[in-house]
């Protein structure tokens, strides 16, 4: 009992907005919450100003839900008076001011912070405690575990394993409900103007003040934003609006069109719940127990093939990244197998490109700090891949523009999954295709000035020789995947007349990418 007694102070990071977590289930007046925002997390990545601007209300939102509750917080603005901007400093000075005995802190998500909190924890005299986040389904070591002596790290089996561990969509003990694991082939679908797509959730709040702050303190940040109609979820009762939308307006077709693409539709039927995800201001527990009850209650009408690719991109693929970057961290960062050294042209950066599904799926990202994972692997992915930029180049755009991008869930799928950097840790071939996918996903090649049919002329889509090229540029690495065999043996069938003049294509568009 006399823990309780003791002045604690417990820091809770921007990303770690968990209502439920065990922390506030009860309130002590020895206990000392702290939140800040900080040059410290607004500097060290160029980031999306709408990202920045959603930490910042939904953190400030946090806090106003504990303090309702009872419990005593400081927190700091970016310009408060005694911000040093710096985790260490802040929590060094608050153990100092409010004669604090015992400093306590939830595992952050991010390697950068964890080893920043294990040296503060070590610098400081006072007896330190880490805790976890309650959130994911897997502790931080679980996937490792359960790869142990395996060859390779397919996710497919990983994911089968979680829903038999949590009993998700399960017939019986061993087999799935719909007599499928997964229902891939089902949802590749090309969405060409129905079914009609409901006005997606917004809120349309005014974030003025905290663009103003930014502004007042100097942040560079990118993207645009509109101040006075902000609409991301920045409190639990938005995020938990947005998914009850989901749940009755977009379920019925988001598996069929997951992977769709689309100039007239930015979200098409995809949730927009990954920042209340990433946040944590909804558990995956949660969202998927609500998803599942609904499909429960629709069965008539909504199959489970739309359900399905739902649950496995929260319960497969969001904890087996999480996995992932634990396993391989600090060397995945720096991992490029593949040798590229390119930069990623300025469009990034602009959208001021002739090829249509670059233009859109970038001037979308810079307008709204989000695409689609499909979006983000097929399109913007796929490009910076052909065209061999270096990893760095890409996680530093992936990282700043989205708003959901956390370094756990973006370097794993930048670095790993779209560049294939780590040179087949998570996927087993690169994820790269000529115009022809995008043809066949899209609508974005109809009005485009490029020519997808057309491969070396000066109006051929850029895609197309730099597919070529980037299979002949990267033989060597290839040569013992037998999941590129097939593309391969395309490849060697090209005489060498067309394989050269693809080539010279090819080094054209590289030479001066911002041209096209």
């Amino acid at each position: 009992m006399a823990e309780k007694h003791v002045k604690t102070l417990r820091l809770v990071l921007g990303d770690q907005l968990n209502h439920q977590h065990s922390w506030f289930s009860s309130t002590n007046e020895n206990h000392l919450y702290f939140m800040a925002e900080m040059e410290q997390e607004t500097n060290y990545a160029t980031h999306h100003i709408q990202k920045v601007v959603a930490f910042f209300e939904s953190m400030r939102n946090f806090t106003k839900w504990l303090k309702a509750r009872g419990h005593s917080v400081v927190y700091y603005k970016l310009d408060s008076s005694e911000n040093k901007q710096d985790l260490a400093e802040n929590l060094n000075y608050l153990i100092e001011k409010h004669h604090i005995e015992k400093f306590e802190h939830q595992l952050p998500d991010e390697y950068r912070l964890d080893e920043q909190l294990k040296k503060f924890c070590k610098s400081v005299s006072i007896k330190t405690k880490a805790y976890d986040t309650e959130h994911f389904y897997t502790e931080r070591t679980e996937l490792e575990t359960f790869y142990e002596g395996k060859k390779e790290l397919t996710m497919e089996y990983f994911y089968r394993h979680m829903r038999k561990k949590h009993n998700i969509l399960m017939g019986n003990e061993k087999d799935p409900e719909g007599g499928k694991w997964n229902f891939d082939k089902s949802n590749r679908k090309k969405w060409k103007g129905s079914p009609s797509i409901p006005h997606e959730k917004g809120f349309r709040k005014d974030v003025s003040e905290i663009v103003s702050l930014l502004n007042k303190k100097g942040i560079k940040t990118m993207g645009n934003i509109d101040k006075k109609n902000f609409n991301w979820p920045t409190s639990r009762e938005d995020c938990l609006s947005v998914l009850n939308y989901f749940c009755k307006n977009l379920l019925q077709h988001f598996g069929d069109y997951q992977d769709a693409l689309h100039t007239e539709q930015l979200y098409l039927f995809h949730s927009r719940l990954s920042f209340a995800l990433n946040s944590k201001m909804l558990s995956p527990q949660e969202v998927l127990e609500k998803v599942i009850s609904h499909w429960r209650e629709h069965k008539n009408s909504i199959d489970i093939s739309q359900l399905e690719g739902f649950v496995r991109q929260i319960l497969g693929w969001r904890e087996y990244m999480r996995g992932i970057y634990w396993k391989e961290m600090p060397g995945f960062r720096r991992s490029n197998k593949l040798d590229n050294q390119n930069k990623l042209p300025n469009f990034y950066w602009t959208g001021k490109t002739k090829m249509n599904c670059l233009h859109h799926a970038i001037n979308q990202s810079l307008d709204h700090a989000y695409a689609h994972h499909i979006q983000r692997l097929m399109i913007t992915g796929n490009f910076a891949l052909l065209l061999q930029c270096h990893p760095d180049e890409v996680d530093t755009w992936y990282l700043g523009i989205y708003i959901d991008a956390i370094e756990w869930v973006e370097i794993t799928n930048t670095r790993g999954m779209s560049q294939f950097a780590d040179g087949g840790v998570i996927a087993t071939k690169p994820y790269v295709s000529s115009g022809n996918y995008i043809n066949k996903m899209s609508n974005y090649c109809k009005n485009c000035q490029y020519s997808v049919s057309k491969k070396t002329e000066d109006d051929a889509c850029p895609f197309n020789s730099l597919y070529w090229n980037f299979l002949d540029d990267k033989r060597k690495h290839f040569k013992n995947n037998q999941r590129m065999n097939m593309m391969m043996s395309l490849l060697n069938k090209k005489t060498a007349k067309e394989l050269s003049a693809l080539k010279n294509r090819a080094q054209e568009i590289m030479k001066n990418p911002d041209k096209f």
